[in-house]
């Protein structure tokens, strides 16, 4: 259920109705409170933070409940919930003095707490999640039984519980502790921006630059949803705001349904990288490595550059081949007029980077942001808040949150059990066995480690259990740190369009009902580059602007926009003209040889990318044979 038709559906004086609303409030406005203020005591802002959203959650539920049964559970799980996480808050100087040391009565609570935290995992993502924290919740109970590498000394379930519940590398340890402060912060401004109508003059924005192109719906959704990546973050929430408007325009140029529903995909997904706003997961990386979230959003700007840029070119290549038509001048909207009417919606955005580069905290700056975002609504009468817009406001955000909030205290069960057992350094060791020191072994390892453990999961999910895993071990292999972290992000971002589960590939066929797994495997293609340009910054580290060298930062930052350009080419199959199969080995060779930004290396690439446009330079005395043949319509459905 999208946050759109939760608010839609939420209606009437029924009691669970206005307990959902007010959770929903509470949550966004102590999470407001505390980004312009500060923080509670940890302990408490993450306990307030799980109890609110899982109120919000328990008590939607109630409501939307078809059966006696399926009500009582749900309000069961409602108290359950609010006697269990406001246990921490009541007694929190109590449980700080004792430091760890559980009581008979925590120990059940601690258990109620584990079972509660993952019914709600299996409402809001999925059984995947709960299945992963289940395996890792009995690892400290059994692993003494399991031969070989994994096997550890064994520890009781009271041990667990107190290390689960009271710890803090458990359920209410880091991730939470983002997400109630960082993530709703910026969800917050988001909700606010999109409430507002911001994200429509975006994407009326990007269809008006470049409708007049061709394929220029399906660039419009490349601009639109990277530019919804700085309000949402999320890739489902930018396939069901921008594909509503994209993918009836490309439908009407003449995009098969799942190609259309693909590009959306795959672009959306990518949203998440994009800077300065990014996904969930983004933060969660700044706090694991230590660094200010600013130092992570430049790390990250040309990466995203280059995911978009490949996806663009994808989209102009295809479009050439199949001969796609621009839209008509008429079907465009006026952008002077988009930015007259709508344009100061943006302004909260400027200041929100300007704070950010000043120095100013990511909490403290989004506050004064949303201020920023709610005052400008006045500006003109059209675009004020109606009670409507609010409540979708509030609800939206809690909706967005209460994901990533659960997902974030169910990888605290994860990490409790890793850093309970030693399993991280046991599965770093694991890893560089299996890589016997040599990098890009590693580095498809944990490729792999991270789409199978992010099928259906948040990317924040996914990022904490594979970077928890993983990143110690690529950095022990020679990846630089924040190189590893981000190859980890990427791979855990790109799980959402990688098949067989490929969630936001699934939203976006649901919008137009294509087949699911086609839309996926073409999202594949489309957002490739995506699968490649991590491997580009792990052995190109000034990708990441991690260098003073101005030259060097330059230099290959060209070779990897001609080497991403050169794929992207060899996939579509096209370049200057059709390409043959040793034209497309070409390209793809040469691309690679431009990864290590190597004088010599980049020589050979580029004679390698000379060398696959031969046939073309000899066939300009014949202009009919670089004619893109096929039409949009001889494309077929």
């Amino acid at each position: 259920m999208s946050e759109i038709d939760l608010s839609d559906r939420l209606k009437g004086p029924h009691p669970f109705v206005w307990v959902t609303i007010l959770a929903a409030i509470a949550m966004c406005l102590i999470g407001f409170y505390t980004s312009y203020f500060g923080s509670f005591q940890t302990i408490v802002q993450t306990s307030s933070h799980l109890l609110l959203v899982l109120v919000f959650l328990f008590a939607r539920d109630t409501f939307f409940a078809t059966s006696t049964v399926a009500k009582v559970v749900s309000i069961l799980f409602l108290i359950g919930s609010i006697v269990v996480y406001s246990y921490q808050i009541v007694f929190f100087e109590a449980v700080t003095m004792r430091q760890g040391r559980l009581t008979d009565a925590e120990f059940w609570l601690g258990l109620v707490a584990v079972v509660i935290l993952l019914e709600a995992a299996r409402r809001t993502v999925g059984w995947s999640l709960v299945i992963i924290a289940g395996l890792f919740f009995l690892y400290p109970l059994v692993g003494n039984a399991i031969p070989g590498l994994l096997q550890h000394r064994g520890y009781s379930l009271e041990r667990l519980i107190s290390h689960v519940f009271l710890g803090g590398e458990g359920i209410f340890g880091t991730p939470l502790g983002v997400s109630a402060t960082f993530i709703i912060a910026i969800v917050l401004y988001g909700a606010v921006l999109e409430a507002s109508g911001a994200g429509k003059v975006l994407m009326d924005v990007a269809v008006a630059l470049t409708g007049r192109s061709r394929g220029g719906p399906a660039k419009a959704a490349v601009i639109g949803s990277g530019l919804m990546g700085m309000i949402s973050g999320s890739a489902v929430a930018n396939v069901l705001t921008t594909g509503t408007v994209s993918i009836p325009l490309m439908r009407r140029v003449g995009y098969p349904k799942d190609k259309a529903a693909a590009i959306e995909a795959a672009a959306s997904t990518g949203a998440q990288i994009m800077p300065p706003v990014m996904g969930a997961a983004a933060f969660l990386m700044a706090d694991m490595m230590g660094v200010s979230y600013l130092e992570v959003t430049v790390a990250a700007l040309v990466p995203a550059i280059l995911y978009f840029v490949a996806i663009f070119i994808s989209i102009h290549l295809e479009a050439v081949k199949l001969d796609i038509k621009p839209m008509r001048k008429e079907e465009l909207p006026s952008l002077v007029k988009v930015l007259r009417e709508g344009g100061h919606l943006l302004l909260s955005l400027p200041l929100f980077i300007g704070m950010l580069v000043s120095g100013y905290s990511v909490t403290y700056a989004t506050a004064i942001a949303t201020i920023a975002a709610v005052l400008l609504t006045f500006v003109r009468r059209s675009t004020w808040f109606t009670p409507a817009s609010i409540k979708k406001l509030f609800v939206g955000a809690a909706h967005a949150v209460s994901i990533v909030a659960v997902a974030c205290a169910t990888a605290g069960i994860v990490i409790g059990a890793v850093s309970l057992t030693g399993l991280g350094l046991k599965f770093s060791a694991l890893v560089v066995t299996l890589a016997g020191d040599t990098l890009w072994i590693g580095l498809v390892l944990s490729m792999i480690a991270a789409i199978v453990l992010g099928m259906g999961l948040p990317t924040a999910a996914a990022y904490i259990l594979v970077a928890t895993l993983v990143t110690p071990a690529l950095a022990q292999i020679g990846a630089d740190l924040i190189g590893a972290h981000f190859f980890v992000f990427y791979f855990a971002i790109l799980s959402a369009i990688t098949p067989p589960v490929a969630i936001a590939a699934f939203s976006a066929a649901s919008l137009l009902s294509a087949n699911p797994l086609m839309v996926a495997v073409r999202s594949v293609g489309y957002g490739i580059s995506g699968f490649i340009v991590p491997f580009f910054f792990v052995y190109n580290s000034d990708l990441l602007l991690l260098t003073d060298d101005t030259l060097s930062i330059v230099v290959s930052v060209i070779g990897a926009l001609v080497g991403i350009s050169a794929i992207t080419a060899a996939i579509q199959g096209y370049a200057i003209g059709r390409l043959g199969l040793v034209s497309r080995a070409l390209l793809v060779l040469g691309a690679l040889f431009l990864i290590n930004g190597d004088v010599l290396l980049d020589l050979i690439g580029a004679v390698m990318l000379v060398g696959s446009q031969l046939p073309f330079v000899r066939a300009l005395a014949r202009p009919q044979a670089l004619r893109p043949s096929g039409s949009a319509t001889a494309a077929g459905e």
